[in-house]
């Protein structure tokens, strides 16, 4: 036993040593030992706390914002601050003011200019106070140039224009673009300048560029499907779609209008790109040949739903839009291709710059790709980040950069700011800032000079340097655009990584390359060949993607809050884009959007849902939902049962009860003889019977009953007797037996004497679909306390104000009642 004082404490991974000093001399000695858990532990939390203090300190922070301007990533917030200038401008319910917009611009302007070499949070607020406004000026200037017109209500007319654009699909359908001349019979007050038909019939497709009239039904851009849920008019109003119908018959060809130079390129381009198209499906057939036209002309129409659908659960959707995967795989095939042809020729490679050359060649072939793919936003994007790349090879700079990545989005944002709302501008950027930053960090990682020898080390790490890149690269892009697939489409496919793993391959080393090599013979008459390899990759493709499909991965997420959204989009963002300890700012952002997500929602879910059109309606009870449709349309219906996760489908029972029909049930003259008026009376009352019938049926069935051609009953969870109507004949009975009636036309009433809720196409043609919710905080079950909410928010910004349009006056009127037709 020692005594005496300690003279020194060292800590070891095991214990605490001490030197104690005794009267024989120094020596150390082990007094007390730990457990290693609780030294870590200890350990972790000093280290955290020097952390945290450094982090909070003023030096600390002014030095981060220095390495972060060293880095030159305050560049890289200017595409951000305009994005959210521009979204504030969409998201707000009202036109925001242009002198109010102008005024803000033109007073912060000054100081963002002084303080850009500022390496603080001074300069930083300066420079979002200047561009957010920009921002929100380049929004309103795009939505005053295009000034789409909006039909105001479906209508059926002659249709008289020039054909803009067509595309066919795999059973023949052939949907056209029509830049609108006349309408006839009706002619239309206020006719949409653009409208897209499809023609069903078999017939001689009407060229590009021709003159084309025919007679159809056209409709206005549908709403969200449910509120949160994309709107299609949005999309509509700033792609230039005024309308979307179909013809009742072939249309015919006709004499078109002179056309200026503008237009006359564009449909030049518009028939060069269709007769591609055409070229590759008689090439390739199948689905084969649809997917190999979608890589080259985007046009995916043909494309069997089956196929597109096993794509989309296997996580290879991304490789039918024309997008970076595409644009880098055609220019770098074309680069390192070029490259190797000249170095064949001896002394050439010496003499010229053939790096340079090869450059300039795949700068020539990426511009005449975009010009034949249709100019989506994905490929456009990838498009100027490629130009940037190339012209940084020509001048010697570095090829890939975060740089290059923000000056693609400034110039999208600057000339068409309503992408920054497409999911494909969010999943495209989000895929590219962490595909860039990862590979930042991989090429700054510290790398150990070992060699470990052995006669299969270059083939080893070859293999392995691809397929660990494929690894990473699948890894980083899956996670980059996690939150835009839940936050848009509510679902991801859980063996998407397996997929990509297994296709990409093929896609890299196959499918792009030999399709690249047969676009450049096909002048030549030579593409025959490499076609044929294309396709086969393809089918592999397919097949592969089938496979993964087959293992049923998909999981439905469900709506999240936007604030989820918005704070894990932005603090991802901030993960890729800093490079300093203020990265951690984004990792705080993620875990809170993270707890606001898996928070538990406040109010109820909705019981009821009502479709836009007013044709489809549901509750939801005992995790199954109900519906009055035997197949509920797809397109609506899919979208609510992502969105809410619904479980199991009950199907209506229907029925025809003996002796009821229509005609027996409208009212009759007021002259009608007495000797008829008795069997009205008996008639009326047996439509009344079947339609309390049908309703105690369906609270006993929990779904409901349906009478063909008449109407649909059903008993919602909260005792609600809902009514759905096919003929407005049996409107009073549904008024007196029901609470909520719905009636998929234009009625000028406004509302059950009975008291009953009536909802009409009137109604809904403001409101958008419906969701019904119980009072449930009132402690109430009456529908009188019920909340409906509207999908359309706001009937005041320029994709939604021709609801409120009026035929009969020619005049936008919020407040006044809707007429019964279009025209």
């Amino acid at each position: 036993m020692a005594e005496g004082k300690v003279a020194e404490r060292k800590e070891t991974p095991e214990a605490y040593a001490f030197r104690v000093a005794v009267d024989d001399g120094a020596l150390p000695v082990p007094v007390a030992e730990r457990p290693r858990l609780r030294l870590r532990l200890a350990s972790f939390f000093r280290k955290m706390r020097r952390f945290l203090a450094e982090l909070g300190g003023e030096r600390a922070i002014t030095e981060a914002f220095a390495a972060e301007r060293a880095y030159g990533h305050f560049f890289l917030f200017v595409p951000v601050f305009l994005g959210i200038g521009a979204a504030l401008w969409y998201v707000a319910a009202t036109d925001p003011p242009l002198h109010a917009m102008v005024l803000s611009a033109c007073v912060t302007i000054w100081p963002a200019w002084r303080l850009r070499h500022r390496e603080d949070w001074a300069a930083l607020a300066a420079a979002a106070a200047f561009l957010i406004p920009t921002g929100m000026l380049f929004a309103a200037l795009e939505s005053a140039r295009l000034d789409t017109v909006m039909l105001d209500a479906p209508v059926t007319t002659d249709v008289i224009g020039r054909v803009l654009s067509r595309e066919s699909d795999e059973r023949g359908a052939i949907r056209y673009r029509i830049a609108v001349e006349a309408t006839r019979d009706p002619a239309l007050k206020r006719a949409p300048g653009v409208v897209t038909m499809l023609a069903r019939m078999k017939h001689a497709p009407v060229p590009i560029g021709s003159g084309i009239e025919g007679r159809g039904r056209i409709s206005p851009p549908s709403g969200p499907a449910l509120v949160g849920l994309n709107d299609f008019a949005f999309d509509a109003y700033f792609a230039g779609n005024g309308a979307v119908g179909y013809f009742y018959r072939a249309p015919l060809a006709v004499a078109g209008g002179e056309a200026g130079w503008e237009v006359r390129i564009l449909q030049e381009i518009a028939i060069w790109r269709d007769n591609l198209t055409e070229h590759i499906r008689g090439r390739i057939g199948g689905d084969a040949g649809a997917i190999a036209a979608a890589l080259v002309t985007a046009e995916q129409r043909a494309i069997s739903p089956d196929t597109v659908e096993a794509l989309r659960q296997a996580g290879l959707a991304h490789v039918l839009a024309i997008s970076g995967l595409n644009m880098v795989l055609a220019a770098g095939t074309f680069l390192v291709g070029a490259r190797m042809a000249m170095a064949l020729v001896p002394g050439f490679a010496e003499r010229y710059p053939a790096k340079k050359i090869a450059a300039v060649g795949a700068l020539v072939m990426v511009t005449l790709y975009i010009l034949v793919s249709g100019g989506a936003i994905s490929a456009v994007r990838s498009w100027i980040m490629i130009c940037v790349m190339l012209i940084a090879v020509l001048f010697g700079r570095s090829a890939i950069s975060l740089r290059n990545v923000a000056i693609s989005a400034i110039l999208i944002l600057a000339v068409t700011p309503s992408a920054v709302t497409n999911p494909g501008f969010q999943m495209s950027y989000a895929a590219t800032l962490g595909l860039v930053a990862g590979y930042a960090a991989w090429r700054e990682r510290p790398v150990r000079r070992e060699s470990r020898g052995g006669p299969f080390q270059l083939f080893g790490g070859s293999v392995g340097r691809f397929l660990g890149g494929l690894l990473l690269s699948s890894m980083i892009g899956s996670l980059s655009t996690l939150i835009y697939s839940i936050g848009h489409f509510h679902r991801i496919p859980a063996y998407g990584l397996a997929g990509n793993l297994l296709a990409m391959p093929v896609i890299s080393a196959i499918v792009m390359p030999f399709g690249m090599m047969a676009v450049l013979l096909m002048p030549f008459g030579l593409d025959a060949i490499p076609f044929a390899i294309m396709g086969k990759g393809i089918d592999w493709m397919i097949a592969l993607s089938k496979w993964v499909a087959d293992w049923e991965g998909e999981i439905v997420i469900g709506r999240i809050p936007p604030l989820a959204f918005l704070l894990i989009g932005v603090g991802g963002g901030l993960l890729c884009i800093l490079r300093t300890r203020l990265r951690h700012a984004g990792t705080a952002l993620v875990l809170v959007g993270i707890g606001v997500a898996c928070w538990p929602e406040g109010r109820p879910h909705p019981e009821v849902l009502v479709s836009e059109d007013g044709r489809l309606v549901a509750f939801l009870s005992e995790g199954k939902v109900a519906a009055n449709r035997t197949r509920p349309p797809g397109f609506i219906y899919d979208q609510w049962r992502r969105a809410l996760r619904l479980g199991e489908l009950v199907k209506p029972d229907m029925r025809t009860t003996a002796g009821l029909t229509i005609e027996q049930v409208k009212e009759e003259p007021a002259d009608t003889s007495p000797q008829r008026r008795p069997r009205r009376k008996a008639d009326r009352g047996k439509a009344e019977a079947a339609l309390i019938a049908a309703l105690e049926t369906a609270e006993r069935k929990n779904g409901f009953v349906c009478e063909r051609k008449a109407f649909c009953a059903a008993v919602s969870p909260s005792g609600w007797r809902i009514v759905t109507l096919e003929d407005t004949a049996f409107l009073g009975l549904a008024c007196d037996g029901a609470d909520l009636v719905v009636v998929p036309f234009a009625l000028r009433l406004d509302a059950c004497r009975s008291g009953a809720r009536l909802v009409t196409a009137r109604h809904l043609r403001r409101t958008g679909a419906l969701e019904i919710r119980p009072a449930a905080d009132l402690g109430s079950e009456a529908l009188g306390d019920a909340e409906f909410a509207g999908a359309v928010e706001t009937l005041d910004r320029p994709w939604s104000r021709h609801r409120t349009y009026d035929w009969r006056t020619d005049r936008f009127e919020t407040d006044a009642p809707l007429s019964d037709s279009g025209e």
